[in-house]
């Protein structure tokens, strides 16, 4: 019992340590400002972009599921941003070292882009709370907290499915961006973002269901349809599981990772 305390306390000091970096790189990279008006104003203007659609329609049940879904895209976009920080390390020559180090690989790579997921929060929030009536759809104020709760689970989970991307794409830095934009334009094409998960033939609809933002949208649009808790708590509960299941397989992928890279001399500088 004190190696498994042991184990996690050193495992949560090295994901400490590594967020500490990752939110020093967040503010060298934003300032209130330049985040407020650029990244946020960004996605807001995306999340309208898709709601007009539905206006145009003259359909509000179409103008409600767009706005719902894209509000919630906006925090998986950012928390698939991971992808391509991942790779930044080989850039900045310190792959190496990392890949030396005791600590596995895996959990130094978890926090080092915890800026994300959390920016992705604040961003689908404020899309779902202040643009979101806009269109029709509102939250009771009794809802906030469970939807806060939803919100932070689809960002992590989606951000464990980028960590595993993120594992390979260190191999191959130079595809980070196709890897990036692919995996989020895949994940709006087919998670329920725009269409319903029943327009696409059965392969497909197997492939989102291992998508954690396919159960966290779902768990959303139920919330904000007034169903009732275990309705909510269903999707939220797959939500979970895949984002457990993609973690898992992401700290196998880098610990597989660092032992070839040990071996045979890589993880050189790269850009």
């Amino acid at each position: 019992m004190d190696i498994t305390a042991s184990r996690v306390t050193g495992v949560g000091r090295v994901v400490r340590a590594a967020a500490a970096n990752a939110f020093a790189d967040f503010r060298a990279t934003y300032t209130w400002y330049s985040w407020t008006f650029g990244w946020l104003g960004r996605m807001l203007c995306q999340v309208t972009f898709f709601a007009l659609l539905g206006s145009y329609l003259h359909s509000p049940g179409q103008t409600r599921y767009l706005v719902l879904g894209n509000s919630v895209m906006t925090c998986v976009i950012e928390a698939m941003t991971v992808v391509v920080s991942t790779s930044w390390e080989r850039a900045q020559g310190t792959l190496a070292l990392l890949a030396a180090a005791p600590s596995e690989m895996g959990w130094i790579f978890l926090g080092r882009s915890l800026q994300w997921p959390v920016s992705g929060c604040a961003t689908s929030l404020v899309a779902l709370v202040l643009l979101d009536p806009l269109f029709g759809v509102q939250f009771a104020a009794a809802r906030l907290p469970v939807l806060v709760a939803l919100v932070l689970l689809t960002a992590f989970s989606t951000y464990c499915f980028g960590l595993f991307l993120g594992a390979f794409v260190i191999a191959a830095p130079a595809v980070r961006n196709i890897v990036f934009n692919t995996a989020f334009l895949v994940t709006m094409a087919i998670s329920g973002i725009q269409v319903p998960t029943g327009f696409w033939p059965f392969g497909v609809r197997l492939l989102a269901g291992a998508l954690p933002a396919t159960h966290g949208v779902a768990a959303v649009r139920a919330l904000a349809d007034g169903a009732g808790p275990a309705a909510v708590a269903r999707p939220a509960a797959c939500a979970a599981l895949a984002g457990a299941l993609w973690l898992a397989a992401a700290l196998t992928a880098f610990r597989v990772s660092a032992q070839l890279a040990r071996r045979h001399d890589g993880y050189e500088f790269a850009v």
